[in-house]
């Protein structure tokens, strides 16, 4: 059964400016060169043994829940067990700021950083996290480190040569080569932004957070996951471009969170047959428009083809979805459509992705629950039907919900003689604080308990 392993690879160059973080790039006039002298050594060891100081080790200690069998899924405590796990991480400032995976460090309690060339190691505190994107920031306490310089991702081609950087199984620093074997790889289901560069340079798990940089030395992503039948390196690694960490990491140093622009529109691919309807273009197909959301207000419609912003030529559905999500809430963009064969040009200001999800969950008694999506609200499992309900999206560790066993995925269905169908019916139930008695569906079980 094939495998999705998260892992590790990154490499950002940030200096510290007062009125926020400049990314340091790399000159756009780099070449390409082929030695072809028959005595020539080709080695990179000159380009490699600066980029060596800008990749860390990084080490996390966190405390997991253990999940307890459904023949008793209520009513007793859950122990919490120690666990520790390390990864890799990669340098962008010289005061100390480091990139890594947000998925090396979620939850962890400590989290301990140590540098190829000094046998010290450092407590690390963390500045922000991004999980639909895998993106995190922590900062040590430090001076004069090696920043990684960064290169334009748009740039990176198929068959570039690179280098994934970082501290595989723990054995400590490693470095591996290959090629790029693909870019803009998405629809893998690993994060919810995806945009990786594909490469076969050897990663394992490990490697999370650390560099995957060109042969000029530049980083040009961070290694976020491998794609495995085995568990162990296959020849498909994915990392994160830096385009998208520069974007994502400036937000996160700045404020602590990364806020995403919004839409409104629901949005898919169109194929070979219904490209011809669109005068053979590519692009992203709006099949539903949120009321008052930005689009329904700039006017567009079902069945218009989005085919650029700002000038940007937009491939597919996820393309779009990654541009609008790289900008920030009241940015107006310049977007251009196709409607009945005639190109159209509209100015759209874009709203908040907070904002929106903050209006369509809600907190109660340590429960955070959302709306549960569509192509889950028919579920034939066990003999038992579900046709709605809410979704718990998470749980607070220290509420009542997760003593009694209320866990993350469990879905509300009915409170008390009221049938669950939607947010709204789950605030209805909820409006008073007494205890009621919750009707729960988990795994194809349902269960009742008292909240």
């Amino acid at each position: 059964m094939k495998k999705i392993l998260l892992i590790c690879l990154v490499s950002l160059s940030l200096l510290n400016a007062k009125d926020g973080v400049n990314f340091k790039y790399a000159d756009e006039n780099t070449q390409r060169k082929n030695p072809t002298s028959q005595n020539f050594i080709l080695s990179y060891n000159n380009v490699l043994k600066g980029i060596r100081t800008s990749v860390v080790n990084i080490s996390t200690k966190k405390t997991i829940t253990a999940q307890r069998g459904y023949q008793n899924p209520f009513f007793f405590e859950r122990p919490r067990i120690p666990q520790g796990t390390s990864g890799s991480g990669v340098i962008i400032s010289k005061d100390g700021y480091i990139v890594t995976n947000n998925h090396v460090v979620d939850g962890a309690d400590e989290i301990k950083v140590s540098l190829v060339d000094k046998k010290k190691s450092y407590k690390a505190k963390l500045i922000g996290s991004d999980a639909k994107s895998d993106i995190a920031i922590i900062k040590i306490d430090a001076d004069g480190l090696n920043a990684v310089t960064f290169y334009n991702s748009d740039n990176v081609r198929v068959g570039d040569v690179v280098f994934a950087l970082g501290n595989p199984f723990g054995v400590g620093e490693t470095i591996t080569q290959g090629i790029v074997s693909a870019t803009g790889r998405n629809g893998i289901g690993i994060v919810e932004y995806e945009d990786f560069i594909q490469t076969d340079a050897s990663i394992n798990p490990g490697n999370s957070g650390g560099a995957l940089v060109n042969s000029a030395g530049h980083l040009i992503g961070i290694n976020s996951a491998i794609i495995s039948r085995s568990g162990g390196n296959d020849g498909i690694g994915l990392a994160i471009p830096s385009n998208m960490v520069t974007s994502i990491a400036s937000q996160l140093i700045d404020s602590g969170k990364y806020t995403r622009a919004y839409l409104g529109v629901g949005i898919a691919d169109i194929n070979e047959d219904m490209s011809s309807f669109y005068d053979n273009e590519y692009g992203a197909l709006i099949i539903s428009v949120e009321e008052d959301s930005p689009a329904h207000k700039a006017g567009l419609k079902r069945g218009d083809l989005i085919i650029s912003i700002d000038g940007k030529k937009i491939q597919n559905a996820s393309m779009l979805k990654n541009i609008v999500g790289s900008y920030q809430p009241s940015k107006v963009v310049n977007m251009k459509f196709l409607r009945d064969k005639k190109i159209d040009i509209v100015n759209v200001e874009l709203g908040s992705l907070n904002k929106k999800l903050s209006n369509a969950n809600i907190n109660y008694k340590g429960l955070n629950v959302v709306e549960l999506p569509k192509e889950a609200q028919r579920v034939l499992q066990n003999n038992t039907y579900i046709s709605g309900g809410v979704l718990v999206e998470s749980v607070d560790a220290n509420s009542e919900a997760f003593s009694i066993g209320i866990a993350k995925g469990d879905i509300i269905i009915q409170i008390e003689q009221m049938e669950i169908k939607d947010i709204a019916d789950f605030k209805s139930a909820t409006k008073s604080q007494e205890k009621k008695r919750f009707y729960i569906f988990r795994r194809g079980n349902v269960f009742a308990t008292v909240l």
